[in-house]
């Protein structure tokens, strides 16, 4: 194999590693941010069934 060579399988290897990462980071800030989606939602349906039952009473 020549240097050429090595240094192509060497840049694919790093390339792939790096799509590898990126994979694993956005997958896990985007469960982060469906779990605060979720959270902020619940908080605001409290907030809007306490909003009701203040008016009512």
């Amino acid at each position: 194999m020549g240097i050429a060579s090595k240094a192509g399988d060497w840049t694919f290897k790093a390339f792939t590693a790096g799509l590898g990462v990126t994979t694993i980071y956005l997958a896990a800030t985007f469960s982060v941010n469906v779990y605060r989606g979720l959270s902020w939602h619940n908080a605001q349906s409290k907030m809007d069934k306490q909003d009701a039952g203040e008016q009512s009473a």
